[in-house]
């Protein structure tokens, strides 16, 4: 397990039609450290985003794709993402408001 800091665990929200949907749910996605635990998850949310409660996290492991360049085959790299449902009375997430 590695020792990860809470502002280390979660690097980027995703932006797609589908997580933009969800927010309505108060389901929010994001890329997070492919270490991090479904607790560290929560503790992270909770510590960057002032007022909010979360409910659940649910995790997926993203392998990398194959990819090719001319005669050179390689992989990307391995990725997690993390779909984090607050609960009802928690406050939204600031990040996604002028989207």
């Amino acid at each position: 397990m590695a020792d990860l800091k809470y502002y280390d665990v979660i690097l980027k929200p995703v932006i797609t039609e589908k997580s933009m949907g969800a927010m309505a749910d108060k389901k929010y996605t994001f890329l997070v450290h492919t270490d991090a635990t479904k607790n560290q998850i929560k503790e992270a949310v909770e510590k960057m985003f002032a007022g909010t409660k979360v409910k659940s996290v649910n995790t997926m492991n993203l392998e990398g794709k194959n990819r090719r360049r001319g005669l050179v085959y390689g992989k990307t790299a391995k990725r997690k993402k993390a779909i984090v449902t607050l609960t009802e009375e928690s406050k939204d997430i600031e990040i996604f408001e002028g989207l």
